[in-house]
């Protein structure tokens, strides 16, 4: 069987040349289907040739099971993260507004995609297989932390510790967010900046929302 039915269509057989398109594909359905399950045991490779219209054996002669599929997914969506936030911290006036945005884009791609955040960060696959390419945001975000300590809008810290703190807030908070969604959340905005003055040291700017001066009661610097 060269291709199967999909959505009442047929697809056929990629020209030579083609497979990384179909490739591409495969991951574009990946990610849907995983952003509305929620869960990586949920899908199939059977289902995702279904969605992409193509038989089973194409899309197991790009991927070998559903984990590397699964793998494969998130780590090109989790690039295209690092370049969102990247673009929204660089659009910034100063480093601290550029942390602030940075967490933001976070925080409202979470809100857009809840199913893939709980595949990404809370599925069995986090104990299965190693995910290194997360570590690139983490890094980072360390990095804009030290660039506001550096331009004096943030107390001299550990930036490490000060990015793991903001960054395991940051994460529990959208985490509750998504598993909890009835609770009277406030505005994601309004949660960012306490974190960000109370863990970073940056408060806002009179008449500003952007976080560019250091609290006045800044934490001690960690030993």
């Amino acid at each position: 069987m060269d291709d199967t039915e999909a959505r009442g269509g047929r697809r056929g057989r990629n020209p030579r040349g083609q497979g990384e398109r179909l490739r591409a594909d495969i991951l574009d359905a990946a990610l849907r289907m995983l952003d509305e399950l929620g869960d990586d045991q949920g899908l199939s490779m059977r289902a995702v040739a279904r969605e992409v219209g193509v038989a089973a054996t194409s899309v197991y002669i790009h991927f070998a099971d559903r984990d590397a599929l699964v793998l494969a997914a998130l780590e090109r969506f989790h690039r295209e993260l690092v370049e969102a936030v990247d673009q929204a911290e660089a659009g910034a006036a100063d480093p601290g507004g550029g942390l602030r945005a940075r967490v933001l884009v976070l925080g409202r791609w979470v809100q857009e995609h809840p199913g893939l955040y709980k595949v990404l960060h809370e599925s069995t696959l986090n104990q299965r297989v190693a995910m290194s390419f997360k570590q690139e945001l983490a890094e980072r975000t360390t990095a804009a932390v030290r660039r506001c300590m550096d331009a004096g809008l943030a107390p001299p810290d550990d930036a490490a510790a000060v990015s793991l703190d903001l960054r395991a807030a940051v994460h529990g908070a959208v985490s509750m967010r998504v598993n909890q969604p009835d609770l009277p959340w406030p505005p994601l905005e309004e949660q960012v900046d306490r974190f960000l003055t109370r863990l970073v040291g940056l408060t806002p700017a009179p008449g500003s929302a952007e976080l560019t001066r250091p609290a006045r009661e800044a934490p001690a610097p960690r030993p």
